[in-house]
């Protein structure tokens, strides 16, 4: 979220920031799967359906889709539990979960057709430079609950 939103907001990035949360969101994996997800349970809590706690971390989780597969891939490939489990709560809970996960997925496909960079969040200045005032307010605070959407 770092590499994504900072530039976005006008702030600069920090890889050692970014090197922190990487090594965090690894170590929180490996907890999940290995102690929340052990045993043959279809859920987090052994229920048959979902509970909101499968909701709450799965939403958590698939904030990783904004950045591209490779990304996903790379944080997510060497835990197949954690795949299967997300699977089982998509499939339980779809049609919602697509509707919850609907902006999630446009910001990832605005930054794959952008190129995958953090630029993909930087306000355009061409297009700005033509606008009103009164336009750029307007499109500002779209911005700002389009931000607060994603966050």
């Amino acid at each position: 979220m770092h590499t994504a939103l900072a530039p976005f907001l006008g702030l600069t990035t920090s890889h050692e920031a970014v090197k922190q949360a990487e090594k965090l969101v690894m170590q929180s994996l490996g907890v999940i799967e290995s102690v929340w997800l052990k045993g043959d349970a279809k859920f987090l809590l052994g229920s048959p359906q979902p509970s909101i706690a499968d909701l709450s971390l799965v939403c958590e989780i698939m904030q990783l889709e904004m950045f591209g597969d490779e990304v996903r891939d790379r944080f997510l490939g060497a835990h197949e539990r954690i795949l299967v489990w997300m699977d089982k709560v998509k499939k339980a809970t779809s049609p919602h979960f697509e509707e919850a996960h609907e902006l999630l997925f446009q910001v990832k496909k605005a930054r794959m057709v952008q190129g995958s960079s953090s630029k993909a969040f930087e306000p355009r200045q061409s297009s700005k430079q033509h606008q009103s005032s009164d336009d750029q307010r307007q499109n500002k605070r779209q911005t700002d609950r389009q931000i607060d959407l994603v966050i």
